[in-house]
C-alpha cells in the first residue's frame, strides 16, 4: 500500500486568490485501503483572455475502446453565463462501467454529439457521476444556488468528465456539503443508490427486518453498499465472493465484508458446491421465508445458483452482466417456486425521478455524515493540467484490465481516484472507479 500525495508542481487556476487545501488519498488494492484529505501548500492562477475560463474535457467523436477514442479538448467558457445557468467545477467524477461502454458504443443509452464546446467535430463527453462546485452565477439569478455550493447532476449523461461546466439550473441538485468529502459525494449516485432501490423496490411485499438475501459480486460498490444498508435495515445477507490467490487473502475479504455487516461470506466455488443449499436452509431456518431477494450482476451459472438459492416467491434482480454469459434459468423455479425475475437499470430510476434521486442521495449522504456507511476503497491517482492525452485514455482503459494504480502529475491538480470496480475482460472482482478533483477557481 502506498500514499499519494498531490504533486508540488504549481497549479494553474483561474482565481484570484488560492485555496489552501487540495484532496489526496490513499492507494490500496482489492479493497483494504480508505480515502482520506490532505493538504498543500501554495498555487498560483492562470486566466484566460479577457476573464474566459480554460477548461478541459475528455471527449470522444467515435465509439471505440477508451485508448483509442478518448481525446483531451481545451477549450475556453465566456464570463457572460446565461441567465437560467451557471459555472460549475469539477470536484469529483466518477468512472463506471456504463461510462466505458458509452464509449464503446454498447449501453443502453447512447450519447448527444454536438461541438458545443468547439471540438474539430461532434463529440460525446463520457461520465455520468461527479460533483461540482458553483463557480459562478449570473448576476440576476435567485436560484438559491452561490459560489461555493456543492451539486451533482440531476440525471445521466452529463458529462462529468471535464474540469468545468455551464450548466442549466434544472440541471443540477445541490447537496449540503458540511461532513462530506468530494469523494464521498462523487460517488454516491451510482453504486450506494443502486443498492439502496434494490433493497427497497423489489422484494413483494418489502423486505423486513430479518429477511435473507443474497447477492453475487458482494466486493463491489453496489455489494458493499447492499450490505452496509441491509444491517441499517435490519436484512440478513448472503455474499458471494471471487477466492482470491491464496486462503489469507480471501479470508481477509471475508472478514472485512463482515466488519461491514455481512452475515455470511462464500467463495463462487462454495456458492456452487452440493451442500451450499443445505447451509442456506440451516442459516435461514425460522426466518419464514428463506432467501426472499438475489442481487446479480454476473450472470451464467452464478445467476442461475442464486435463482435456486431463493425462496417461494423470491425475487432476483439482475443489474448487470459481467461474466458475459446468459441468464439460463430452468422451468421449474418458476412454475414451482413461483419466482419473478426482473433488471434494474439505474439510469430509468434516476432520470424518470430526479425528486426521489435527492431524497436517496440526501438519506445516503446523512448516513456516512453519522459514520454509519464506510466509502469504498480508494486509489488516488492525480491528473494535472499538462498531464498527456495518452495517460488519460490508459487510466480509463485500465477498468477493462482489472485493478490498477495510475500516478499522473503535472501542473494543475486533477485527481482521479480508482475505486473497486468489476474487471469486464478478466472477470475480477475490482470496481475501478475513476474520480477526477479538479483544483481550478474561478474569480
Amino acid at each position: 500500500m502506498a500514499t499519494v500525495r498531490a504533486a508540488t508542481a504549481p497549479v494553474l487556476r483561474t482565481s484570484l486568490r488560492p485555496s489552501s487545501a487540495r484532496y489526496c488519498g490513499r492507494i490500496g488494492g482489492g479493497g483494504g485501503a480508505t480515502s482520506r484529505m490532505t493538504g498543500v501548500a501554495s498555487v498560483r492562477w492562470k486566466s484566460g483572455p479577457y476573464g474566459y475560463t480554460q477548461a478541459k474535457a475528455l471527449v470522444f467523436s467515435q465509439y471505440g475502446e477508451p485508448k483509442d477514442a478518448l481525446k483531451l479538448h481545451t477549450h475556453s467558457i465566456s464570463p457572460n453565463l446565461p441567465s437560467s445557468s451557471v459555472l460549475l467545477r469539477t470536484l469529483a467524477a466518477s468512472i463506471n462501467p456504463a461510462d466505458v461502454n458509452t464509449i464503446q458504443g454498447t449501453y443502453g443509452a447512447k450519447p448527444t454529439f454536438s461541438s458545443l464546446i468547439g471540438t474539430s467535430e461532434p463529440s460525446a463527453l463520457p461520465g455520468n457521476e461527479g460533483v461540482f462546485e458553483i463557480a459562478s452565477t449570473p448576476p440576476s439569478s435567485s436560484s438559491g444556488l452561490v459560489k461555493g455550493d456543492w451539486v451533482i447532476p440531476a440525471k445521466t449523461g452529463f458529462g462529468t468528465w471535464r474540469t468545468h461546466a455551464v450548466a442549466p439550473l434544472e440541471s443540477v441538485i445541490k447537496v449540503e456539503k458540511e461532513g462530506l468529502s468530494p469523494i464521498q459525494v462523487g460517488t454516491v449516485s451510482v453504486n450506494p443508490c443502486s443498492a439502496y432501490r434494490m433493497l427497497r423496490d423489489y422484494a413483494t411485499p418489502p423486505l423486513r427486518e430479518g429477511d435473507w438475501f443474497i447477492q453475487n459480486g458482494a466486493n463491489s460498490g453496489v455489494g458493499r453498499a447492499a450490505i452496509q444498508l441491509g444491517r441499517l435495515w435490519g436484512y440478513r445477507s448472503i455474499n458471494v465472493i471471487r477466492a482470491r490467490e491464496n486462503p489469507e487473502d480471501t479470508k481477509a475479504l471475508k472478514d472485512e465484508l463482515a466488519a461491514l455487516g455481512a452475515d455470511r461470506v462464500v467463495t463462487e466455488e462454495e456458492f456452487l458446491a452440493r451442500e451450499f443449499r443445505d447451509a442456506v436452509a440451516e442459516w435461514t431456518r425460522g426466518s419464514g421465508g428463506g432467501v426472499r431477494l438475489g442481487l446479480n450482476c454476473v450472470g451464467g451459472k452464478s445467476a442461475q445458483n442464486i435463482a435456486k438459492t431463493l425462496g417461494t416467491s423470491g425475487t432476483m434482480v439482475t443489474y448487470g452482466g459481467m461474466a458475459r454469459q446468459p441468464v439460463a434459468l430452468p422451468t421449474g423455479l418458476l412454475i414451482f417456486k413461483d419466482l419473478r425475475f426482473v433488471g434494474f437499470w439505474l439510469s430509468r430510476w434516476a432520470d424518470g425521478d430526479t425528486t426521489a434521486k435527492a431524497r436517496t442521495v440526501n438519506e445516503i449522504l446523512d448516513l456516512i455524515r453519522q459514520g454509519k456507511f464506510r466509502d469504498t476503497p480508494v486509489v488516488d491517482v492525480p491528473w494535472n493540467w499538462e498531464t498527456e492525452e495518452n495517460t488519460l485514455k490508459e487510466a480509463v482503459q485500465g477498468t477493462l484490465e482489472g485493478f490498477r494504480a495510475v500516478l499522473i502529475e503535472a501542473e494543475a491538480s486533477y485527481l482521479v481516484h480508482l475505486f473497486n470496480m468489476r474487471s469486464v475482460a478478466m472477470f475480477k472482482e475490482l470496481y475501478l472507479t475513476a474520480l477526477l478533483a479538479c483544483e481550478f477557481m474561478i474569480a
